[in-house]
């Protein structure tokens, strides 16, 4: 089995792997592959480790990076931008609705890559016959999307750091609103959005497909309960410090005389009819006698 190594090209970029070919290479070095475009500069990102299934075409390292191999890489980034500089000028020149991003040249400069981004499908056939007849090499035009746009260029988020793209994220994941959702965020795609007008990738970090509603809400129950427990102690412990205005022993009930209870006017008054009709009775001689 063939010792691989995995190696980057780009910051941020994907970790290809190459057939160490017998090359003493470790962690960090810049080496010379052959890739897909001819002759670039990596860096080793991981060490050499045997690779059980590894593909039926990998691509071996040539060499380790020398001194002539980082000056003449120096070289081309000016020759890119020089690159750039005329392409934007035939773009304008030919109203060509596209917007260049970036140029890539090869270490030998035999492939220039130009990335762009546009709305539909563009015709540039007579925009690479110009390119070709100025830089006698090989051209090639790859349109790219507005996130990776944002991966080349970089830029600052609503954060106020580097974008994520630009710093870690290796590939883009799908992002949707559903995501916010689950999060409770304002459903507002322009706060949502990140520089790319695409919604932003922070929003994948706290997502979970597997966390449904119900489940959400039994994890919120024992925090709900916990902070009405607290609430409640913290109540017990405010009314322990209020100061009571109450005598430590009560005093003794003072002793009253009981007055006798007043008769109810109507029941005095009946009383007095009764004897009033008896005192008639009682003078009252008897039938039989007259």
């Amino acid at each position: 089995m063939p010792d691989v190594v995995g190696i980057r090209f780009k910051n941020c970029g994907k970790v290809y792997d190459f057939d160490v070919n017998s090359i003493e290479v470790r962690r960090g070095d810049q080496v010379i592959v052959e890739s897909e475009f001819g002759l670039s500069i990596g860096n080793v990102v991981m060490k050499p480790h045997p690779s059980e299934t590894p593909p039926k075409e990998l691509k071996k390292v040539v060499r380790v990076a020398s001194s002539e191999d980082l000056q003449q890489k120096k070289d081309n980034e000016t020759f890119e931008k020089e690159a750039r500089s005329f392409c934007l000028e035939r773009i304008n020149a030919r109203g060509i609705p596209m917007k260049l991003v970036c140029s890539e040249v090869t270490l030998d400069r035999k492939r220039i890559v130009f990335y762009f981004t546009a709305d539909g499908r563009i015709d540039f056939r007579e925009l690479v016959k110009d390119l070709a007849a100025k830089f006698k090499t090989r051209i090639e035009m790859r349109q790219i999307g507005v996130r990776d746009k944002a991966k080349l260029v970089g830029g600052l988020g609503i954060c106020g750091k580097e974008l994520c793209c630009r710093q870690f994220l290796t590939s883009f994941e799908p992002i949707s609103i559903k995501m916010a959702k689950q999060q409770d965020l304002t459903l507002n795609t322009g706060k949502l959005s990140g520089i790319c007008g695409r919604l932003m990738c922070c929003l994948g970090y706290e997502y979970s497909s597997d966390y449904t509603p119900r489940q959400r809400a039994r994890a919120e129950e024992p925090a709900a309960k916990a902070e009405s427990v607290k609430t409640a102690v913290e109540v017990d412990e405010r009314i322990a410090d209020i100061p009571c205005c109450l005598p430590e022993t009560p005093p003794e009930p003072a002793t009253v005389p009981q007055q006798p209870k007043q008769e109810e006017p109507k029941k005095a008054e009946e009383q007095g009819r009764k004897k009033r009709r008896r005192r008639r009775f009682r003078k009252r001689p008897p039938k039989n006698e007259q």
